[in-house]
């Protein structure tokens, strides 16, 4: 058997104070795993993917460790009985099934790991093959939360990958796709150490601050830009109660919608002066606005709030692992019907956000929080949990066609856990010239997810559309717009 023995003698490393947070953030409504899928044109077999799981993803130490937790503090641990077979493992999908039901039969399955929590006895991470998936495979990994953020566990998963079906050797897939943004990512960092040891401040009062009268002036007295920030993190009104909003079960919805292309919402963004990813949340705005009118809620004025991770370290550190990323909170206009309107404040808000650092002081207090009493832990999550109804990501991938042990990876899709209270996940990721959109969402919250994808597409088409009329501020209003595009 394809079994990998660790080293006799076990490793133990403190686990750093960010990556203790995600640890101790789970719960059985919110298991904190990494979910990702990934989908070959060609068949993969499991000694095969084997072969590449221990070259590549074997090569980081860390996950040949499991985490051990105790009230002094998180390690990690060499696992003594580390085996391969169990972290690897064939599966296969129930009945015989064309294109479109075999997709949802990969949905379901994907739901169902994306509920089930990991083995905390054993490293937390598993791979499951599923050898025979249209004319090829599909993949689905799970990597729990405290090993790495979304942004780094990507870049794990595309360093299995190659350039081509057979690579040369020396082949790099870094270099051919990695941006160099690492002096971006210093000026929006700062002096990280002063945001942690503020934010151990704030958990320090046991959240008891939120009916203090001398926070404002305990913040004034810590500086300027932090301390606004924080003031303004910590008094941001809960969101409003909508059917996205609920008592959690334990079981996990997951869909993904026909991906777009990537040119197209390009040009959607030179049209109206946006960003790529300002149109994608737009549209996933849209998608959820349509989705919940259906459902008879009213949603006039109503605006919802997503959490968004913000990378705090250049992408081409990102394989050292760990938890290193901030969070914003983004607006998104369900109660916005014109399509247009609905774009022009997602970019509004996101501008706003970049020239904030919000991102950072979220970092100061995850890292505070791994080091709390679990009773203020339990608090600091429900306050800002209650912030926000949906976590939302968008991940640029590599603009080529990658390769897994010879076979083309055609799709590929991932979802970060939500935390406390929040049960809707919106995970947006480019490759190969295509966007994807997935959805995960708790079943008591949204029971069918692919009415919400189903969507995302015709919602995009709106705003290309209008954006092809050229002068559309002119020329539509809000009704018209709504009559034309319904």
């Amino acid at each position: 058997m394809a079994t990998k023995k660790a080293s006799a003698k076990p490793r133990r490393e403190p686990m750093s104070r960010v990556d203790t947070a995600w640890l101790r953030m789970c719960r059985p409504t919110n298991p904190m795993m990494i979910t990702g899928v990934l989908m070959f044109d060609e068949p993969m077999t499991l000694d095969t993917l084997k072969q590449v799981i221990r070259k590549r993803f074997l090569a980081y130490p860390r996950f040949l460790q499991k985490a051990v937790d105790t009230p002094a503090g998180a390690s990690w641990v060499t696992d003594p009985d580390f085996d391969l077979d169990w972290h690897v493992r064939l599966s296969a999908l129930p009945g015989r099934h064309d294109p479109k039901s075999e997709k949802k039969a990969l949905e379901r399955f994907t739901s169902q790991m994306a509920s089930t929590p990991l083995d905390k006895t054993k490293p937390l991470w598993q791979f499951h093959l599923i050898e025979r998936y249209g004319t090829g495979s599909a993949l689905v990994a799970r990597i729990h939360h405290s090993y790495a953020d979304g942004i780094a566990l990507v870049q794990v998963l595309l360093s299995l990958t190659d350039t081509s079906r057979k690579p040369d050797a020396g082949e790099d897939l870094r270099s051919a796709w990695l941006k160099k943004d690492g002096a971006e990512v210093v000026r929006r960092v700062g002096a990280i150490d002063r945001y942690v040891q503020i934010g151990g401040k704030v958990l320090g009062k046991g959240m008891e601050m939120m009916q203090d009268p001398t926070l404002a002036t305990m913040l004034a007295k810590e500086g300027g830009e932090i301390g606004r920030e924080l003031l303004h993190a910590l008094s941001l009104s809960d969101d409003p109660p909508t059917l996205l909003r609920g008592k959690l079960g334990v079981s996990k919805r997951v869909a993904w919608a026909e991906p777009l292309d990537l040119e197209e919402v390009k040009a959607v963004g030179r049209a109206c002066d946006c960003t790529v990813n300002d149109v994608l949340m737009a549209a996933a705005a849209g998608a959820l606005r349509s989705y919940m009118l259906e459902r008879g809620e009213q949603l006039d004025g109503v605006t919802l709030r997503a959490t968004v991770p913000v990378n705090l370290r250049p992408l081409e550190h990102a394989r050292k692992l760990g938890n290193h990323f901030g969070l914003v909170f983004l607006d998104l206009p369900v109660g916005e019907d014109n399509p247009v309107r609905r774009l022009e404040r997602v970019a509004e808000c996101m501008r706003d956000l970049k020239n904030s650092r919000q991102a950072i002081v979220a970092f100061g207090l995850l890292a505070a929080l791994g080091m709390a009493p679990s009773a203020i832990q339990g608090v600091a999550l429900e306050l800002f949990s209650r912030k926000a109804t949906a976590v939302a990501t968008n991940v640029p991938g590599p603009q080529q066609p990658l390769y897994m042990g010879g076979s083309r990876l055609r799709d590929m899709m991932f979802w970060v856990p939500q935390t406390g209270s929040i049960g809707i996940g919106v995970s947006i990721l480019s490759y190969n010239g295509r966007v994807h959109f997935g959805l995960i969402a708790d079943a008591k919250l949204i029971p069918d997810p692919d009415a919400v994808i189903r969507r995302f597409g015709p919602e995009f088409e709106k705003l290309l559309y209008l954006s092809l009329m050229g002068s559309w501020e002119q020329t539509l209003d809000a009704p018209a717009a709504s009559a034309l595009l319904s």
